[in-house]
């Protein structure tokens, strides 16, 4: 984007003078260097970001990369009218700055660094944004915000292995974010290897994020984590390159170098391993309904089988959902509607289905009707759906009122790289999503050009559409 939307632009440069720019630019697909595994990691990548400017997407990925910017698009929209986001609006606003972006869903102009923070909060406000199934990451409301980039991301947990970065209780999700802004941030400023170089350490410095996320029951903080601090610090690292600050050259390879400061096991050259022919953008899940991951899974298998089998409520003697032991902490008995899966399976087999509306009414976690189907929803851990190839499994089995029991296994759910969602469904949910907030008329024309960004001659004219 340029600096009036959202929080895409470099002080002083346009970081996007076409949108194919921008969509180039989120894998960076170029032929992959031919060097000695293991050695110059920081080289490699800077050289790749910096060739990768002018080279083209396949269209396969260039369809999943506008499905993702669509996705996030939607998710900060309708996160700008939730608490975590008018929160974060009214934090820039407070700290002023030069009028370089504008914060969506607002009036506001500020600065980009503020900007691309108060964005990505609003991208992450809830549950609506999407998610990488083997790292876990978050990278759209993250990267989207930032600079339009992705891949990052998602290498840098790969290379430090996502499991040995929650071991040192930190947070993989806050780990990644910075590095998914800063990479497509520093191509489309258009710098030079060495200033990539530099931005890379400057990044590096500011890659953190602890796991107590968990226990934010407001969803204010982890907006924060997810997104708001990567986008945010992703930005600063690319400015101040651009306003001349320098750096470390090597940091992703020196003696202190960053693979080995949160992995006590690193594998570096994923960092770099297929680039040119692996594309994260193609691998994360779009979530089919705004609720936390792990419930993607149990709220398809039960609208499935009540689908099915005709089923209502009242049909329902008990309900049995296994889940993957390490999704039970996050999702099992939340206060948040959004996160809770027994709340969220007991509102789809009373209604039918699972709205964004409903998903996030806190007064329906009270709904009598709601609370008699939540109380007869038995949550287990099962260590035989925590299998690598899908990671957000989920069974479940209902027991009728007959007697009979009806099971359902769903192992990739709507939305993941497995069972992609068309872009019909993702417009479907991208609209469901910004009616509230843009009007019908802005929501189709935004979803339409989107759909055809790479078409859009000025991003620009974006902007009169992210407002009400």
């Amino acid at each position: 984007m340029d600096r009036n939307t959202l929080g895409m632009t470099m002080h002083r440069r346009r970081l996007l003078s076409g949108s194919g720019a921008a969509l180039a630019s989120m894998t960076w697909p170029v032929r992959a260097a031919e060097t000695v595994p293991g050695t110059d990691i920081t080289g490699r990548l800077a050289r790749y970001m910096v060739a990768a400017r002018e080279a083209p997407l396949p269209p396969e990925v260039m369809t999943a990369c506008k499905h993702r910017i669509l996705d996030t698009f939607g998710a900060m929209l309708s996160g700008a009218r939730m608490r975590p986001g008018t929160m974060a609006a009214g934090y820039v606003r407070g700290q002023g700055g030069v009028a370089q972006c504008s914060v969506v869903g607002t009036d506001l102009r500020t600065s980009a660094i503020n900007a691309a923070l108060a964005n990505a909060m609003c991208a992450h406000a809830d549950e609506t944004d999407d998610f990488e199934p083997v790292t876990k990451a978050h990278p759209g409301s993250a990267t989207v915000p930032a600079a339009l980039g992705y891949d990052l991301c998602c290498r840098l947990l790969m290379a430090l292995g996502p499991d040995l970065v929650r071991g040192s209780h930190r947070s993989a999700e806050g780990t990644s974010s910075t590095f998914g802004a800063l990479g497509a941030a520093s191509s489309l400023a258009r710098l030079d290897e060495q200033r990539t170089r530099f931005a890379l350490s400057y990044a590096a410095q500011q890659v953190s994020g602890l796991w107590s996320w968990v226990k934010d029951e407001d969803h204010i903080e982890k907006a924060f984590d997810f997104a708001g601090m990567g986008a945010r610090n992703g930005v600063t690292a690319v400015s101040m390159v651009e306003a001349g600050l320098t750096g470390v050259a090597d940091v992703l390879d020196g003696t202190h170098n960053l693979f080995i400061a949160p992995s006590s096991a690193p594998k570096p050259e994923a960092m770099v391993a297929d680039l040119g022919r692996r594309f994260y953008v193609a691998e994360t899940a779009i979530k089919t309904y705004s609720v936390g991951y792990p419930i993607q899974s149990p709220l398809d298998a039960v609208l499935t089988l009540r689908t099915e089998h005709g089923l209502s409520a009242e049909d329902v003697r008990h309900v049995r959902v296994s889940l993957p032991t390490d999704a039970i902490g996050i999702v099992g008995h939340s206060a948040m509607p959004d996160v809770s899966c027994q709340h969220l399976v007991a509102l789809a087999l009373v209604r039918g289905g699972v709205s964004f509306a409903d998903s996030h009414d806190a007064t329906l976690m009270q709904d009598p009707a709601i609370r008699a189907v939540r109380d007869r929803i038995e949550l287990v851990g099962d260590p035989a759906l925590m299998m690598p190839e899908a990671p957000r499994s989920a069974r479940v089995a209902l027991t009728l009122s007959d007697g009979r029991t009806v099971e359902h296994m769903t192992k990739y759910p709507p939305g993941t790289k497995e069972n992609p969602l068309s872009t019909e469904r993702v417009s479907a949910k991208v609209r469901d999503l910004i009616v509230p907030v843009i009007g019908a008329g802005k929501a189709d024309d935004l979803i339409g050009r989107l759909n055809a960004l790479e078409t859009v001659a000025d991003i620009r004219t974006l902007s009169p559409l992210l407002t009400a």
